[in-house]
C-alpha cells in the first residue's frame, strides 16, 4: 500500500475516533440522569469511566488527526510523540477520578444506604452495553480497513466499559433484591481500582513511548531476519529501534564487501530497504553504510552492545 493509499483511509479513522465521541457523549448524559436518579456509587463510577472515555476519545481523534500530518521542518520525524503527552495528562485525570471515587465508595461502606430504581439504573446500563457493543462493530471494521492503532486502543477502552456497566448490574441486582447493601460500595471501589490499574497500564506505555523504549525482542528478530536476505549483505550492528504514536522508527550499521563500488554498495543498501519495506510498510529505515569488519570506536553504543550477534556483529 502506497503512502497516497495510506492517506486516503485515513478518513474512515476520523469518522469512527468521531463517532467514539458522539457515544462517549451520549452515554454521559444518560449516565447523569441515572446517577442521580438511583444514588449507586457503582453507576457514578460508571458515569466517571464515561467521561473518561470522552477524554480518551477527544485524545483519539486528536491523535488520529494529528498523525494525518506529514513531518514538517521543526518535527522531521513526525508528530507522534504528542499522543504520548496527551496519554500522560489522561492518566492524571483518570487517577484523580479513581481517588473521588474510592473516597465516595469507602463512605458508603461505612453508612450503607439502599439504592434506588434498580429498575431504571439496570435499564440505562443495558442500553448503554448496547449501544457500545454498536460502537465495538462499527470500529472493528475500521481497524480491519486501516489497522488504525489510535482506533484499536480505544476499542480496547470501551471493551471494559462494557465491562464496568455489567459490575453496575449486579451490584443494583445485590442491593436491591438480595438486600446486601454494602454491595453498591463494594462495587464502586472496585471500579475505582479497574480505572487506577488502566491509568498505570496507560503511563507505562507513554513513558515507553517518550523515552524511545525498544521493540520487543520478538520484533527486533523478525525484522533482522528480513534484512539478512539481502545477498552480499556481511553483518548488521548498532541496531537500534523505536516507536512514535502509530510510526516505528529502526536504523543499523550494514557491512558490505570493502571492495565494492559506491554504487553496488548503494544497490545492496536499496535492496536490503526494498524488502524491509514490503514486510514492515509502516516502519521508516535509516541505514548507515560501513566496510566490513569496521569498528566505530567513537560511538559508545557500539562498545556497550550487548544484544545478540548477527552475522557474527554485534547488533
Amino acid at each position: 500500500m502506497t503512502h497516497e493509499e495510506r492517506r486516503s483511509l485515513i478518513p474512515l479513522a476520523t469518522r469512527a475516533a468521531l463517532a467514539s465521541v458522539g457515544m462517549a457523549l451520549f452515554l454521559l448524559a444518560l449516565k447523569s440522569f441515572a446517577a442521580w436518579h438511583t444514588g449507586s456509587v457503582a453507576m457514578l463510577g460508571s458515569l466517571a469511566d464515561t467521561a473518561l472515555d470522552l477524554l480518551a476519545s477527544l485524545v483519539t481523534l486528536y491523535g488520529v488527526r494529528l498523525a494525518a500530518e506529514p513531518a514538517d521542518h521543526d518535527h522531521r520525524f513526525g508528530h507522534g510523540k504528542a499522543e504520548a503527552l496527551a496519554a500522560l495528562f489522561q492518566v492524571a485525570l483518570i487517577t484523580a477520578s479513581a481517588a473521588g471515587i474510592a473516597w465516595r465508595a469507602v463512605q458508603a461502606l461505612s453508612d450503607p444506604g439502599a439504592t434506588q430504581d434498580a429498575e431504571f439504573g439496570i435499564g440505562v446500563s443495558v442500553a448503554a452495553m448496547a449501544a457500545t457493543a454498536v460502537l465495538l462493530w462499527y470500529q472493528r471494521r475500521i481497524i480491519r480497513r486501516t489497522g488504525s492503532v489510535a482506533i484499536m486502543a480505544d476499542n480496547v477502552h470501551y471493551q471494559s466499559d462494557v465491562m464496568l456497566n455489567a459490575s453496575v448490574i449486579v451490584a443494583l441486582v445485590l442491593d436491591q433484591y438480595f438486600g446486601w447493601h454494602g454491595a453498591d460500595a463494594i462495587f464502586g471501589i472496585a471500579i475505582a481500582l479497574w480505572l487506577a490499574w488502566g491509568a498505570f497500564q496507560a503511563s507505562s506505555n507513554a513513558i515507553d513511548q517518550l523515552m524511545d523504549k525498544e521493540w520487543p525482542e520478538s520484533e527486533r528478530a523478525a525484522f533482522l531476519d528480513v534484512a539478512a536476505r539481502q545477498p552480499g549483505l556481511r553483518g548488521i550492528h548498532d541496531f537500534r529501534t523505536r516507536r512514535s504514536g502509530s510510526h516505528d522508527f529502526a536504523q543499523f550499521h550494514m557491512e558490505v564487501d570493502p571492495a565494492l563500488t559506491v554504487a553496488r554498495a548503494h544497490e545492496l543498501v536499496e535492496g536490503v530497504e526494498r524488502n524491509l519495506k514490503e514486510r514492515f510498510p509502516k516502519v521508516e529505515v535509516l541505514i548507515h553504510l560501513d566496510p566490513e569488519g569496521h569498528v566505530d570506536t567513537d560511538n559508545p553504543l557500539v562498545e556497550a552492545d550487548v544484544t545478540p550477534h548477527w552475522f557474527g556483529k554485534r547488533v
